[in-house]
């Protein structure tokens, strides 16, 4: 059962680093990011925020995992 979390949280860790980065370089280029003045918008502030948070849980996961593989 164990190995099966750890893998779970490498596969978590794994879709995080890869598929959020990718969406923001979106979200960046929606004409919805930045005002005519070019300042940021809630609609970025919001998905940078979340997109850091899922990022910040990939690291998580990752150390996690590893802490499991050690003990």
């Amino acid at each position: 059962m164990e190995t099966v979390l750890v893998v779970l949280l490498f596969v978590n860790a794994v879709f995080n680093v890869v598929v959020w980065p990718r969406f923001f370089a979106r979200v960046v280029k929606d004409p919805r990011a930045r005002t005519a003045e070019g300042k940021p918008t809630p609609f970025l502030v919001v998905h940078a925020v979340l997109i850091a948070l899922a990022l910040v849980i990939a690291l998580v996961s990752v150390i996690a995992a590893v802490a499991a593989l050690l003990t």
